[in-house]
């Protein structure tokens, strides 16, 4: 069985599950999801990144988004679905919220599941891109697998 750890910002919505469900073909996948809330301290990269991306609607109400400990019941509510979604299409999935240090969390949980590849499913994040400051660039120097950056889809694709 192939082990893949998922990182994701946000629920996956049935585009996202058959993406990472198919990506090995036939070869049954087994998943460990890190869901990350929202944090505070990346409020003004994502108002950033609305404005490159020309979504100005978002920017101005990127602070009416819960962050930080508002953000960990919405985060819970996310991963069950996610684990739910991955299950329902025969995935084994478990997962687990990130609070603190995902870097070190990824590295750990990469090498108790002795994962295949990380996979790293997030919305554009095109500051921290340029910087090569996102998850996946970081992660590559870290965790000893192959890391794969996918762009998440919305609810509205």
């Amino acid at each position: 069985m192939f082990t893949t750890v998922l990182m994701i910002e946000k629920p996956l919505v049935s585009a996202d599950v058959e993406l990472v469900t198919t990506l090995h073909g036939d070869e049954p996948v087994s998943f460990v999801v890190l869901m990350q809330p929202r944090g505070d301290q990346d409020r003004l990269l994502r108002a950033l990144d609305d404005v490159v991306l020309g979504e100005l609607e978002d920017a101005v109400h990127e602070s009416e988004e819960p962050e930080g400990g508002e953000a960990l019941q919405p985060a819970r509510l996310a991963l069950e679905h996610s684990l739910k979604s991955l299950r329902e299409v025969g995935a084994d999935a478990i997962g687990q919220i990130i609070e603190k240090h995902p870097l070190d969390v990824l590295t750990s949980v990469v090498a108790q599941t002795k994962a295949d590849e990380v996979i790293v499913l997030t919305a554009p994040h095109l500051v921290e891109e340029f910087f090569h400051r996102d998850w996946a660039s970081r992660a590559r120097h870290r965790v000893g697998v192959p890391v794969l950056k996918l762009f998440a889809h919305s609810d509205d694709d």
